[in-house]
């Protein structure tokens, strides 16, 4: 297993190593002495599935009061997957970083507590997995507009707008969460 860092700290690509033949393929996904070894996260509480048609957009999504952290996958399909720094006394506060994850390339994302996480389909359909180090917390999330001019994020939409769910079309622009 590999553990690659990205150009904001913490979030960390990890690349496990794949076994493969005729029959199929065999991984592990998640192993808690290699990461220990590599000082991530050993207790998740939680883990969630979502299924997604291509030119679906979710997120940009954080939760303030018990941030959580979250190791994310792709079991089928493919996905464009962004981190961004929400850490207001942190020197990247603002800025992202993004990972293409599938059930091709078998890369997984951590994304520590701290940071809002999103993703964009690009195949037909995409089912992503991923672990977290919180429970869930309705009433302390929040959701940043996934095109906040201030964070730019390149996002490889294919179409004028992507799908979105009625929150995330709600979002706030970053600049107007701070105080939260």
């Amino acid at each position: 297993m590999k553990f690659l860092a990205t150009n904001l700290p913490g979030v960390i690509i990890v690349e496990p190593e794949v076994h493969q033949d005729n029959r199929g393929y065999f991984f592990e996904s998640y192993h808690q002495r290699k990461f220990k070894g590599a000082s991530l996260p050993l207790d998740f509480v939680q883990d969630n599935f979502s299924k997604s048609v291509q030119n679906t957009l979710r997120g940009l999504h954080a939760q303030i009061r018990k941030p959580q952290g979250k190791l994310i996958g792709v079991i089928e399909g493919e996905i464009f997957d962004v981190a961004v720094d929400i850490r207001k006394h942190s020197p990247a506060f603002g800025k992202w970083t993004s990972a293409v994850l599938s059930s091709e390339n078998f890369k997984r994302m951590y994304v520590p507590p701290g940071f809002a996480h999103g993703f964009y389909v690009l195949s037909k359909i995409a089912v992503v997995e991923y672990k977290c180090t919180d429970f869930y917390d309705p009433a302390g999330e929040v959701t940043i507009l996934w095109n906040d001019p201030d964070l730019a994020i390149a996002w490889p939409v294919k179409k004028q707008k992507p799908m979105l769910s009625e929150k995330d079309a709600r979002g706030k622009k970053l600049s107007d969460l701070i105080g939260l």
